[in-house]
């Protein structure tokens, strides 16, 4: 008996929640660049926008998780054991991202002394109280990790770029869901 044919791509679901939280991630960035000075109603609205895309991302993260658990994702795309590696550091590290810093985010409003409300719905999010030093300190935390991934955002999209322009392969290419199939190995089944 012949296997099962194995897709290259990732699934529909994968897809629409890396591109949806991939837009999130730059909303949320472009709401810190253009928010305007402190006192003013723009700085409130960009904040505002800030702040649920940061809840978005939060709440797609672990839907993503969870459907990655459930769904599995493609087999590897054969190269060396050396960008396998670094290729896996980069995801562990997008994916440690879209859940530390919400929450960090989060944790700098609240310490602040104000819960995040997620307009339209009323929801009043406060996981802790007041507190002006655990403020500080979690607000640098914030900003040096959204600092840093710029960088690895940069290099992860660099990286698909590479991977299809020099290397020719189908990495860009799953995560649009237009990739073939090939056979399934003998005794992997999905």
């Amino acid at each position: 008996m012949r296997p099962a044919a194995v897709s290259q791509a990732y699934s529909r679901p994968a897809v629409l929640l890396h591109w949806i939280i991939a837009a999130l991630v730059a909303l949320a960035y472009t709401a810190m660049l253009v928010r305007g000075p402190k006192g003013t109603d723009a700085r409130v609205m960009w904040n505002t926008v800030h702040y649920c895309a940061g809840a978005l991302v939060l709440t797609l993260a672990v839907l993503r998780v969870l459907w990655r658990l459930w769904n599995g994702t493609p087999p590897d795309i054969e190269a060396s054991r050396a960008l396998t590696f670094l290729a896996r550091l980069a995801h562990l590290a997008l994916y440690v991202f879209i859940f530390v810093q919400p929450l960090l985010g989060l944790l700098t409003l609240n310490s602040s002394g104000f819960p995040l409300v997620l307009p339209g719905i009323d929801l009043h999010i406060q996981l802790v109280g007041k507190d002006p030093l655990a403020r500080k300190v979690i607000h640098d935390i914030h900003i040096v990790i959204g600092n840093a991934f710029y960088w690895i955002i940069g290099l992860h999209a660099l990286s698909a770029l590479v991977h299809h322009l020099i290397f020719k392969d189908d990495t860009l290419r799953r995560m649009t869901g237009r990739t073939g199939t090939r056979p399934a190995q003998p005794g992997i089944s999905k």
